[in-house]
């Protein structure tokens, strides 16, 4: 159904919104999400450069030079939105205003941790808003393929990479696997790609994974 896992990840994700949220995008597998969600759901995107109302990916020949997410993708707003500055862009972050943000992933570790900004030695323009959002948004979910491009593990036992925020994940979804992170107890397989075995989803995971009674597929 999906060529691409990205999609499928997205697919899957866009699951987690429901009516009434207010939603924080990262850039990346995040962006396809918009894809997957129902006609008229009722919800608020955030783009931390100031849009409240963000509405999908600008039609190419219809884009708008002055209207960009925080991406740098060309967007459109939905009716009702309102532009800010990003001192109170940055206010509601802080303040818990966001229901659920989900953002992309170098590595998470057992606990939770989060690393998405850099690799040591390769250019990456700062860590901007990720470690606002992964650390004050209500919920945080990471979407992120499994394994690097030459096939490590990016779930692993702690993270090597320099920490965007601790312990601050809930749940992950890639094109595997939906894990989530259980204070006290670590990752827990919830669901598995029907295309794959939990075989397979362990011999791609460093960390240890808890694997209950029943797991879901998707």
């Amino acid at each position: 159904m999906y060529g691409n896992p990205k999609e499928k990840i997205a697919s899957r994700a866009a699951r987690e919104i429901t009516q009434g949220m207010v939603v924080n995008l990262g850039i990346g597998i995040p962006t396809l999400i918009p894809n997957y969600l129902s006609d008229g759901l009722p919800l608020t995107m955030h783009s931390e450069n100031g849009i409240i109302g963000a509405g999908e990916i600008a039609e190419r020949g219809h884009e708008d030079r002055n209207l960009i997410d925080a991406g740098g993708s060309y967007i459109t707003t939905v009716p009702g939105a309102a532009f800010c500055d990003s001192a109170l862009s940055f206010a509601l972050v802080r303040g818990g205003r966001l229901d659920l943000t989900f953002l992309g992933a170098l590595e998470i570790s057992e606990a939770g941790d989060l690393a998405n900004w850099i690799i040591p030695g390769k250019f990456a323009p700062g860590i901007g808003g990720a470690m606002e959002l992964a650390q004050k948004a209500r919920r945080l979910v990471i979407t992120t393929t499994h394994t690097t491009r030459n096939g490590s593990p990016k779930l692993l036992k702690n993270c090597t990479l320099p920490l965007t925020a601790p312990a601050c994940v809930d749940l992950i979804i890639t094109e595997l696997a939906v894990i989530s992170i259980r204070a006290g107890q670590g990752m827990v397989l919830e669901e598995i790609a029907a295309e794959t075995t939990l075989e397979a989803v362990q011999a791609a995971t460093e960390a240890e994974l808890i694997i209950p009674d029943e797991v879901k597929t998707f």
